[in-house]
C-alpha cells in the first residue's frame, strides 16, 4: 500500500537533507539516498505515512538505507485515523517492539498478530546499527477499509422500532464498533413489559452487558481511550457469547427462560425517552459508533438513508467529532518541564492523570525569591501537597485528599495556594476539597516540572521523592492556562525528555485476567501480581491446586480415613470439595453426603400426588462427575419402605416412582438391579414377598415392606431427585432413604504405561496451552537418561526430559528464545522407584519441582512474547525415546489415557508393575506389601496389627481369656517345619491401675514356660522364662492371658482389669484372630467375655483426662524381648 504513495503522503520527524527526505522510504526503492535517514539518530525520531483513508492493515515490511550501514534493529508502529491521539500495536499484552533489520538491503515482515484499521502509520525506531544510523525503507500490507459512522453527542439516541410492536426472540446477534473518551454512557437498550431488558454500558470505562434484569457481565477496561473497540453479542437461549476487541467470554443467564422479550424499539446512543424512571440516572454515550447490526438490520446505513427517526433532543451527524485533548505518556525517565507567569502571588496548576502505580511525581515548581517550593504527588493511591516554606519556623505545610487514585481512571486535580490559603480538590469534587489557612507566602517560579526532574538538577531544590510518574497526564493548565503540548513537541515551548506527547499508551494487564480460579489480580505500570488466598490455588496465577486429586493420592502419602479436600480435576474449572476417604485394607473409599435424611416420610393423607425429594450434595454435579468418572466402581444404597405404596408397578405398569441422575435423566431400575430392567432386587433374586411382582411394595399390602439394594451404575450416579407417586389414597405412605455416593479407585492415578524400547513413543492431539500450562507426571526409570514428553511448532516448543541420572529438565520457547529450568537431585532418579515431576509455565514465570525438592522458578521476561503456539502432535516418551514407565500423565488438569494408546502401539505395554518399591515403606508393623496391577497394598495376616498400613492394633477390655493352639498333635495341619523355637518374640501394650497381675503366659506340654507380671508395687515389670527339654513338631504351645499355671498362681488377682493390645507371640496374633474372624480364629479358645475397645488406639485423637474423672487413669507401656 505504500509504494504508490506520493512523496505527500509521507512525513517524519526530521530528514538529513533533501535525499533522505521521507518520500524515499519505499520498500526496495533506491530513489534518493536509498531511504529516509533524520537528521539526528535519538529516540525522538518517526517516519509517518498517510494513506488518504482508513485501510485494514495485516503486515508490515522494513529494510535498511539501500546499500549503507543504515537500518533499524528494533521500532515500534503506531496508527491513528486523524494523524493525532496515537495509539501502539499491543501484541501479547504489550507495546509491541518489532525487531528490525540485520543488515541493509534484507526484507523483514511481520504479520501482525490482529489486524489494525487506520489511516495514519507511524514508525518509531528504537534501536539502530551501531556503526551506522537510522536508515528506513518501509511497506505496509492490507486493504481497504469503509464503514458508516455516526457521531453521538450525548444527548441524542437513535431507535429502531420494530415491525411488530413485540419482538420475542430466541436468537439474537448485535454487533457494533466505537470510540469514546468518556467512561460511563449507555450504548444500546431495549426492554419489555415483562420485565424482560437487555442493555450494553460503559461503567467506568469497561463494558458492562445486562440480559433479563437479572444477569449481569463486565469485561474490558480503559475503554475510554478513543480508539475504536469492537462488540459483537450472540445470543442463544441462555448462552450468550460477549466477543470484545477479540476477547470471547461465555456466561449463561440465570432463570428459567430461553426466549427475550422486548415491546416497540431498541435504541442505540441511550435509554429511551419513555424508559422507566429509575433508568433516567445513566448518561448517554459520547462518540462514534461504526457498523452498528442488529438482527441482520444495518442500523448505521438505516440512520444514514433517514429510514430511522432520532431523538428531538441532541444532533446525530455521520462524520466522528475528535475531542482536542492531547495526552502525555511519561515513563520512568520522564519529565516535562512547562513555563509558567513568575513572581505572581497565586499559584494555581489543574490536570487530569491515569496510572495503575500507587506512588509517584505529579508536579514540582520552585517559588519565585527562595520561598520554598510546592510537590504534588501521588502516595499510596492519594495525591499529596507539600509545601516548602523557608521563612517560617514550622517550614512544611502537608494536605492530602483522595483513595484508590492509582486505578488507571481518570483523575482531575487542581491546586490553588495563595497568601495563608491553599485548597486541594479532586475530580471536582468541592464538598471533599481540602483547604489550609497555615501562614504562607507565595510568589510563583518560572519552571514547572510534570513527571519528574531532568538528571542534571540539583538535588537540593526539590524534594527526596524517589518515585517518578509512570502514567498519562491531558488538560494540563499552569497560573490558569493551558499549555500547548504540541508547541511542546516541536521545541517551542519548555522541554522534556522520554515523553510521548499525544499519546496514552496505558495497558490493563489484569484485562484479561490471568488470575485464575478467582484470584484477584493487582497491577502496577509494569506488573500484575495475583492473589490467591481462599481460593484452593497457588502458584503466581493461582494455577496449581493445593489438595490432591483423590483420596487414592492421600493414601499414597500414608494419611489414614478421614476427610480431605480433593481437586479431581487439578488445575481446571472445577473446585475442590470436602469427602471423606476411607482407607481400607484392599480399597480407597470417596464418599460425598447430601442432605436427605434417612427415612424420609412420604404421603400419609397427602393431597399432592407426586412427591419430589430433592438431593444437595456437598459438591456440584460436575465434580461428582468428575469423581465417578475416574472411579472404576461407584455405588449408592436407595430404600423404599412402603405401606400401600407401590413402587415400580412391575410386572408391566408404568412405575409410580423413580429417581433422577446425572445429566437429569429419569431411571425405572431401583436399587439391586440394572438399566433397562424394570425390578428391585427381589425381583433378580426372585424372593419377593409375592412372586407375581417383582418389587415387594408392587404387591401394595397394607404392612410396612421394603426395597432396597445398591446403585452401582456410575454413569447414571448421584441420585439428584426422588419422584414419589402413589402417595395420594387413603392410608398410602412411604419413606425414603439414600445413602451417600461412595466410589472406589481412581483410574487416572494409576493409569501407566511402559516403553520397553528406547525407539517407542505414544501420541496425542496437540497441547493446547498457550498462556498458561501445567505437566504432572511419575516415571521410574533405570536408564540414565531419556525424554518424557515433547510437542512442536514452528520455533515453539516443550520438552520434559531425563538429562542424567540426577536431572530433569523443563525447556521450552514461546518466542523469545529457548529456556531451561534444571532440578538437580541429591539422589540418583534411575533407582527404579516412582517420582512425581510437576512444572508450570504461565506469563508469569515458569517452574519445575521433582518429589519435595526445592522448586525451580524461572521468571518471564516484563516484554515479550507470551503465547506458547504448538502445531505438531504431543509425544508421550519423546521421539527421542525413554526406557521406564511414566503413570497419571496430566497436562492442564486432563488425564493422557496412556494405557488405551498404550494396547495399540507397538514398544509400549499398558500398566507398570513394581509399585511396592516406593510405596512399601507405609506397610508398617511388619506388614507385607503386596503388588497389584492398580497400586499395593498391605497384608497384614502375620502381624497384630489391621487397617490399611498395618498399623491399627486390636485390644480388648476386662477379665478375659485367650488361649491359642500353635501347633498341636491333633491338628497336624498346623505344624510349620521352619518354626525355630530357639528363638521367640513377644510384643504387647497394655495398660492397667491393679497390681499385681499377670499379663500374659505362655506354657507348653514340658516344664518350658514364659510369663510377664506386674509385680505388686505397680511400678516393676517381671518376666520369667523357664525352658526345660526340647521341642519338635508334636509340641503343643498354649499362650494365655489372664488367669496362669500354680507356679506364679501368688502374683495373680482375681483377673486382669485393663486394657492389652498388639499382643504378638512371634506369627502369632491372638487377639487379631479372635476379633477378626480368620481360618485361624478355629484355634482361638475365649473364656468369658471378649470386647472389643480403642483404648490401646495410638495415637490419642482426644486430649486424655484427668485422673480425678478417668475411670481407668492409664498408665501405659509396651515391652518386647527375645529370650537368648
Amino acid at each position: 500500500m505504500v509504494s504508490a504513495l506520493p512523496h505527500s503522503s509521507f512525513s517524519s520527524s526530521s530528514f538529513m537533507t533533501s535525499s533522505y527526505m521521507p518520500g524515499y522510504a519505499k520498500l526496495n526503492k533506491r530513489g534518493g539516498a536509498g531511504g529516509w535517514s533524520p537528521s539526528d539518530s535519538d529516540h525522538y525520531q518517526w517516519l509517518q505515512v498517510d494513506f488518504g483513508n482508513r485501510k485494514q492493515i495485516s503486515a508490515i515490511a522494513t529494510q535498511g538505507r539501500y546499500s549503507s550501514s543504515d537500518w533499524v534493529t528494533q521500532y515500534r508502529m503506531l496508527y491513528s485515523d486523524t494523524g493525532r491521539n496515537w495509539k501502539p500495536y499491543h501484541q501479547d499484552g504489550n507495546i509491541w517492539a518489532f525487531p528490525g533489520n540485520t543488515n541493509s538491503d534484507s526484507v523483514v515482515r511481520h504479520d501482525l498478530q490482529h489486524p489494525v484499521i487506520a489511516r495514519y502509520v507511524r514508525i518509531v525506531p528504537l534501536d539502530w546499527n551501531g556503526e551506522g544510523q537510522i536508515g528506513l525503507r518501509i511497506e505496509v500490507y492490507g486493504c481497504s477499509y469503509w464503514a458508516d459512522v455516526i457521531n453521538f453527542d450525548g444527548h441524542v439516541v437513535l431507535p429502531y422500532r420494530f415491525r411488530n410492536k413485540k419482538m420475542k426472540t430466541l436468537k439474537d446477534v448485535i454487533s457494533l464498533k466505537f470510540k469514546t473518551s468518556e467512561s460511563e454512557g449507555v450504548i444500546f437498550h431495549g426492554e419489555g413489559q415483562q420485565g424482560d431488558y437487555i442493555t450494553l454500558e460503559l461503567k467506568k470505562a469497561k463494558l458492562l452487558g445486562s440480559i433479563y434484569g437479572h444477569t449481569s457481565v463486565m469485561t474490558g477496561s480503559l475503554l475510554d481511550d478513543h480508539h475504536w473497540h469492537s462488540i459483537i453479542i450472540e445470543r442463544h437461549g441462555r448462552n450468550i457469547n460477549l466477543t470484545l476487541d477479540r476477547h470471547i467470554q461465555h456466561f449463561r443467564t440465570n432463570g428459567e427462560f430461553d426466549y427475550l422479550d422486548l415491546d416497540y424499539e431498541i435504541t442505540f446512543g441511550g435509554m429511551p425517552f419513555s424508559g422507566k424512571p429509575s433508568s433516567n440516572s445513566r448518561k448517554n454515550f459520547k462518540g462514534c459508533m461504526e457498523s452498528i447490526n442488529y438482527n441482520g438490520n444495518n442500523i448505521t446505513d438505516l440512520a444514514k438513508r433517514k429510514k430511522l427517526e432520532p431523538s428531538n433532543v441532541g444532533n446525530l451527524s455521520f462524520s466522528c467529532v475528535e475531542p482536542h485533548t492531547v495526552p502525555v505518556f511519561f515513563n520512568d525517565t520522564s519529565y516535562l518541564e512547562v513555563p509558567g507567569r513568575p513572581s505572581q502571588d497565586l499559584f494555581s496548576v489543574s490536570f487530569l492523570f491515569r496510572t495503575w502505580n500507587p506512588n509517584g511525581l505529579l508536579v514540582f515548581s520552585n517559588f519565585a525569591d527562595g520561598l520554598g517550593n510546592v510537590e504534588i504527588d501521588i502516595n499510596e493511591g492519594k495525591v499529596s501537597v507539600h509545601i516548602n516554606v523557608t521563612q517560617i519556623k514550622k517550614n512544611r505545610i502537608d494536605i492530602s485528599s483522595g483513595s484508590g487514585l492509582n486505578d488507571g481512571q481518570w483523575h482531575e486535580v487542581r491546586f490553588l495556594a495563595k497568601e495563608n490559603f491553599a485548597v486541594l480538590t479532586i475530580d471536582g469534587d468541592e464538598a471533599s476539597a481540602v483547604r489550609t489557612n497555615s501562614p504562607l507566602q507565595v510568589k510563583t517560579g518560572e519552571k514547572y516540572f510534570y513527571g519528574g526532574f531532568p538528571m542534571q538538577m540539583n538535588d537540593s531544590d526539590h524534594s527526596l521523592f524517589q518515585h517518578s510518574f509512570q502514567g498519562c497526564m491531558q488538560f494540563i493548565h499552569v497560573d490558569d492556562q493551558l499549555v500547548d503540548l504540541q508547541a511542546v513537541e516541536q521545541g517551542k515551548l519548555g522541554s522534556f525528555a522520554n515523553v510521548t506527547i499525544d499519546m496514552c499508551a496505558i495497558i490493563d494487564r489484569c484485562v484479561p485476567n490471568h488470575c485464575e480460579h478467582g484470584g484477584k489480580c493487582t497491577q502496577t505500570w509494569d506488573i500484575f501480581k495475583c492473589t490467591c488466598d481462599g481460593t484452593g490455588y497457588s502458584g503466581a496465577t493461582c494455577h496449581n491446586s493445593i489438595y490432591e486429586l483423590s483420596c487414592e493420592a492421600y493414601k499414597h502419602l500414608g494419611k489414614t480415613s478421614n476427610y480431605y479436600w480433593i481437586d479431581p480435576d487439578g488445575s481446571g474449572a472445577l473446585g475442590p470439595l470436602k469427602v471423606y476417604c476411607n482407607m481400607t485394607e484392599d480399597k480407597v473409599w470417596t464418599t460425598v453426603y447430601h442432605d436427605l435424611q434417612p427415612q424420609t416420610s412420604v404421603g400419609g393423607n397427602s393431597l399432592e400426588k407426586l412427591s419430589v425429594l430433592q438431593l444437595n450434595y456437598s459438591a456440584t454435579m460436575d465434580q461428582i462427575s468428575a469423581i465417578t468418572s475416574s472411579a472404576e466402581y461407584c455405588e449408592q444404597f436407595i430404600s423404599y419402605s412402603c405401606k400401600m405404596s407401590r413402587l415400580l408397578n412391575t410386572p408391566e405398569g408404568n412405575p409410580y416412582t423413580w429417581w433422577v441422575g446425572k445429566a437429569n435423566e429419569k431411571h425405572y431400575y431401583w436399587g439391586g438391579s440394572g438399566p433397562g430392567i424394570q425390578k428391585c432386587a427381589c425381583g433378580i433374586e426372585r424372593n419377593c414377598t409375592d412372586p407375581k411382582y417383582y418389587c415387594n411394595c408392587d404387591a401394595d399390602y397394607k404392612q410396612w415392606r421394603k426395597d432396597t439394594g445398591m446403585l452401582s451404575y456410575k454413569e447414571h450416579l448421584p441420585v439428584s431427585q426422588v419422584v414419589v407417586g402413589d402417595i395420594d389414597r387413603p392410608g398410602s405412605e412411604a419413606k425414603i432413604s439414600v445413602g451417600p455416593v461412595r466410589c472406589q479407585g481412581d483410574r487416572n492415578y494409576w493409569n501407566a504405561a511402559s516403553f520397553i524400547t528406547s525407539s517407542s513413543y505414544l501420541h496425542f492431539s496437540t497441547f493446547q496451552g498457550e498462556t498458561s500450562a501445567d505437566i504432572s507426571f511419575y516415571f521410574k526409570t533405570s536408564a540414565s537418561d531419556g525424554v518424557f514428553l515433547e510437542n512442536l511448532g514452528n520455533t515453539d516448543f516443550i520438552k520434559l526430559e531425563l538429562k542424567s541420572a540426577a536431572e530433569v529438565s523443563f525447556s521450552f520457547d514461546v518466542g523469545n528464545g529457548p529456556v531451561e529450568i534444571v532440578v538437580r537431585s541429591p539422589n540418583q532418579l534411575n533407582d527404579d522407584q516412582w517420582h512425581r515431576v510437576n512444572a508450570e509455565r504461565n506469563v508469569k514465570q515458569a517452574s519445575l519441582q521433582v518429589d519435595q525438592l526445592p522448586l525451580e522458578v524461572r521468571k518471564a521476561p516484563t516484554e515479550g512474547h507470551t503465547r506458547l503456539e504448538l502445531y505438531s502432535q504431543l509425544y508421550v516418551g519423546g521421539q527421542r525415546g525413554f526406557l521406564g514407565c511414566i503413570r497419571s500423565l496430566r497436562m492442564n488438569g486432563v488425564t493422557l489415557d496412556l494405557e488405551e494408546r498404550a494396547k495399540v502401539t507397538p514398544g509400549v505395554k499398558p500398566g507398570c508393575s513394581g509399585h511396592c518399591t516406593s510405596y512399601g515403606m507405609y506397610c508398617a508393623n511388619g506388614g507385607k506389601c503386596v503388588e497389584k496391577y492398580n497400586g499395593y497394598s498391605c497384608d497384614c495376616s502375620k502381624t497384630a496389627y489391621d487397617g490399611p498400613f498395618c498399623i491399627k492394633g486390636k485390644c480388648f477390655t476386662q477379665e478375659d481369656l485367650v488361649s491359642r493352639t500353635l501347633l498341636s498333635s491333633t491338628d497336624p495341619e498346623t505344624t510349620a517345619t521352619d518354626l525355630n523355637l530357639n528363638k521367640e518374640e513377644l510384643s504387647f501394650s497394655f495398660s492397667t491401675t491393679k497390681s499385681p497381675c499377670v499379663l500374659l503366659y505362655i506354657s507348653s506340654y514340658t516344664q518350658d514356660f514364659m510369663a510377664v507380671l506386674v509385680k505388686p508395687s505397680g511400678k516393676q515389670l517381671l518376666w520369667a522364662l523357664s525352658i526345660e527339654g526340647t521341642t519338635d513338631n508334636n509340641t503343643r504351645l498354649t499362650c494365655k492371658i489372664g488367669k496362669i499355671d500354680q507356679d506364679i498362681y501368688k502374683y495373680n488377682t482375681p483377673g486382669f482389669t485393663g486394657c492389652l493390645s498388639r499382643v504378638q507371640f512371634n506369627q502369632i496374633a491372638p487377639l487379631k484372630a479372635a476379633l477378626r474372624p480368620t481360618n485361624a480364629s478355629s484355634h482361638v479358645h475365649i473364656q468369658g467375655e471378649l470386647v472389643e475397645s480403642n483404648c490401646g488406639a495410638s495415637p490419642l485423637t482426644i486430649p486424655p483426662m484427668s485422673a480425678a474423672t478417668d475411670p481407668w487413669h492409664l498408665d501405659s507401656g509396651k515391652v518386647g524381648f527375645v529370650p537368648r
